[in-house]
C-alpha cells in the first residue's frame, strides 16, 4: 500500500461535490517519518506524526463534512492504536468521522474508541481474543549446537537474556507479562467497552458483526458504500489542492508546529528512539531498505544541549521509544536531561523500558500511554559462549595473556573471578539507577528498588505506583511542555536532531538455517552491541498479540 493510496475524496448521497475524506489506516505507524525521503518511499510508510498532523488539518478544513476511517488489518502496537483513537477522536469533535471495520480486532477497536459511530460490513472477519504475550527460547536449540549463554542480572525479574540461556520462560518473567496483559485488558475494556455499554473484554466465541452489534461494541452493520462512495478520476490532485502540502515529502523529522512565525517561544523535541549506545546515532542495518536506528549518546546529549541553550526554547520534550542498552550511554543521556535548565517532558511511546526509562526518570515530567511497556529498572551482564560449538566444528581459539582480559570472549564461560568482579559491577550500576529514579522521582530508595528488580510495568500501573506522572502521547507531552514554559496552546514544536531514521530492534538472532554452511555469519547476531556488556535492557522480542 502506497503512502499516496491512504487518503481519497468521496461524496455521500445527497452530496454533488467530494465532502468528505476517505482514510485508509493501516500501519505500523512509527512515531517519526524517515529523515531521508528515497527510504520513506522505500518503505511505503506513513508515520504517526504526519497522520495526526493530516488529521489536524482535515479539522480544519471547511469543505471537509465527513471523515470515513477504514481499518484494515493495522499493524500498530497497543500504544500506537490508542494515541491514533485521541487525535481521531480529537477530529470527530469538529467532524462527522465514521469508523469501517472489515476486520474486526482488539486494535482496531482501540482506534475507533472515541467514535460515535463504528461499523463493519455483515462479511467482517472478526477476531477478538484477549491479549497474549509470546516468546521464543533458544536455550534448547543452541545447546544442541554447543552454545550455552552467559546470563548475569540484577533482580530476578530481569529476562532480557533468558531467551537465549534458558529452554523456558521463568515465573517472574511469566508473573510481569501477566500482569501488563491483564492491565491491557482492564484499560481495553475502560477505553472500548464501557463507554459502549459492553462488558469487559468480548467473548472470544464472537464471530460475526451482528453478534458484536448485539454486544454494542459496533453501531451499525452496513457496508463503506452506504456512507461515501469515493470519487472517481484524479483524485490525488484534488486532494492536494485541498490540503496542501499533504502527500509532499519533507526533509527531517516532519513535526509542524501549530504557530506561525511571528510565534514567540517554541517546543523542541528531541528523540531517543531504538537501543541505546555510546558515541553517535547511527543506522542498524536489518532487513533490506528498512534501517534501524541507534540511538547514541553523544548525539542525543549535544541535541539536549542544544536544544537548552537555544533562547526560543522555552521547553523540551524527550520523545522515548527504546528497550534501553547501554548503562553508561543511558546515564549520560539522564544527566543531561538532569541538567537542562529548560523544563522536560519525557513522552513515552510504545517501550520505554530498561535505559528507556532511565533516560526519562529525572525529566520534570514523564507522560506514558496506557499501553507503554515501561520500567524494567534492573542490569544484565551476559555473552554467548561457543566452547561446544567450537569442539563441534573443530575450531580452536588460543590465547596468551591474564585471563582477566578475556571476560568477553565468547570462546570461554566466566570464570569465578569474572562472575565476582561482573556481579560487584552490575551491583554499582544498579545502585546508580535506582538512585537515579529515586532523585528523579522523588522516592525512597528501597521503594525504587522494590519497583524495580527488573519488573516491566504497563503505563496504568506505572502511574499508580508513581514511576509515571500522567497518561498520555506526544499531543499530551507536547501541551504539557507549552504549559511548563509558559506557552500559548498553539507554540510551535520544532525536532531537533541528526541523522534520525525509523525505529528498529537490534535483535538477538541466530540464522538456524546458515549455521552449517556459515556458522560464524549464522552467530553474528547473538551479541548485537560488540564490546558493551553491561546493559539496562528489556528483550523488545516478546510479541504482544
Amino acid at each position: 500500500m502506497k503512502l499516496l493510496d491512504r487518503f481519497r475524496l468521496a461524496v455521500d448521497k445527497d452530496s454533488t461535490r467530494p465532502d468528505w475524506v476517505v482514510l485508509d489506516l493501516h500501519g505500523p505507524y512509527h512515531a517519526y517519518r524517515s529523515a531521508d525521503p528515497i527510504q520513506t518511499l522505500l518503505r511505503q510508510a506513513d508515520s504517526l506524526e504526519g497522520l495526526t498532523d493530516r488529521l489536524r488539518r482535515l479539522g480544519e478544513a471547511e469543505w471537509v463534512r465527513g471523515v470515513l476511517v477504514r481499518v484494515g488489518r493495522f499493524e500498530g502496537d497497543l500504544a500506537t492504536a490508542h494515541t491514533i483513537g485521541h487525535s481521531l477522536a480529537r477530529l470527530s469533535a469538529r467532524k462527522r468521522v465514521v469508523g469501517y471495520l472489515p476486520q474486526v480486532s482488539m486494535r482496531s477497536l482501540l482506534v475507533t474508541a472515541g467514535l460515535d459511530e463504528v461499523l463493519a460490513p455483515e462479511s467482517a472477519e472478526v477476531q477478538l481474543p484477549g491479549f497474549a504475550a509470546e516468546q521464543l527460547f533458544f536455550g534448547a536449540f543452541l545447546d544442541r549446537h554447543g552454545i550455552t549463554f552467559e546470563n548475569l542480572r540484577i533482580g530476578e525479574y530481569k529476562a532480557a537474556l533468558t531467551p537465549f540461556s534458558e529452554s523456558g520462560m521463568d515465573e517472574k518473567n511469566r508473573e510481569q507479562l501477566t500482569a501488563y496483559l491483564e492491565s491491557a485488558e482492564a484499560r481495553w475494556s475502560a477505553d472500548v467497552a464501557e463507554p459502549r455499554g459492553a462488558a469487559g473484554v468480548p467473548d472470544a466465541n464472537h464471530v460475526s458483526a451482528r453478534q458484536l452489534l448485539d454486544a454494542g461494541l459496533l453501531t451499525r452493520v452496513a457496508y463503506d458504500d452506504e456512507i461515501c462512495t469515493v470519487v472517481d478520476g484524479d483524485w490525488q490532485r484534488a486532494l492536494e489542492l485541498a490540503l496542501p502540502g499533504t502527500f509532499g515529502l519533507k526533509r527531517g523529522l516532519g513535526l509542524r508546529g501549530r504557530g506561525g512565525k511571528d510565534a514567540k517561544g517554541e517546543v523542541a523535541v528531541v528523540p531517543v528512539v531504538g537501543p541505546i549506545v555510546t558515541g553517535r546515532s547511527r543506522g542498524m542495518p536489518t532487513l533490506p531498505f528498512t534501517p534501524g536506528q541507534q540511538a547514541g549518546s553523544d548525539t542525543v546529549v549535544a541535541a539536549l544541549r542544544k536544544a537548552d541553550r537555544d533562547e526560543d526554547v522555552k521547553a523540551i520534550v524527550l520523545y522515548v521509544d527504546s528497550p534501553g542498552g547501554s548503562a553508561v550511554a543511558s546515564d549520560l543521556i539522564c544527566r543531561a536531561v538532569a541538567r537542562a535548565t529548560t523544563p522536560v517532558v519525557a513522552v513515552m511511546g510504545p517501550v520505554a523500558a530498561s535505559g528507556g526509562y532511565y533516560v526519562a526518570a529525572q525529566a520534570d515530567r514523564v507522560v506514558a500511554d496506557p499501553y507503554t511497556i515501561t520500567g524494567s529498572i534492573g542490569v544484565v551482564v551476559g555473552k554467548p559462549v561457543l566452547s561446544g560449538f567450537d569442539d563441534a566444528h573443530g575450531l580452536r581459539p588460543e590465547a596468551v595473556g591474564r585471563e582477566s582480559a578475556l571476560f568477553a570472549s565468547p570462546h570461554r564461560p566466566f570464570s569465578d573471578a569474572d562472575r565476582t568482579w561482573a556481579e560487584q559491577m552490575m551491583n554499582d550500576v544498579y545502585g546508580r539507577f535506582v538512585d537515579r529514579v529515586a532523585t528523579g522521582r522523588g522516592l525512597e530508595p528501597d521503594r525504587v528498588d522494590s519497583l524495580g528488580r527488573g519488573r516491566i510495568w504497563s503505563g496504568s500501573d506505572a502511574a499508580e505506583v508513581g514511576l509515571v506522572d500522567e497518561l498520555g502521547g506526544l499531543e499530551a507531552g507536547l501541551d504539557l511542555a507549552r504549559r511548563l514554559g509558559g506557552l500559548p496552546e498553539d507554540a510551535p514544536a520544532k525536532p531537533i536532531s541528526h541523522g534520525f531514521q525509523l525505529p528498529g530492534t537490534p535483535a538477538f538472532a541466530v540464522d538456524p538455517t546458515a549455521l552449517a554452511t556459515d556458522p560464524v555469519k549464522a552467530l553474528s547476531g547473538l551479541w548485537p552491541f560488540g564490546s558493551e556488556v553491561v546493559l539496562t535492557w528489556f528483550d523488545r522480542a516478546v510479541t504482544i498479540r
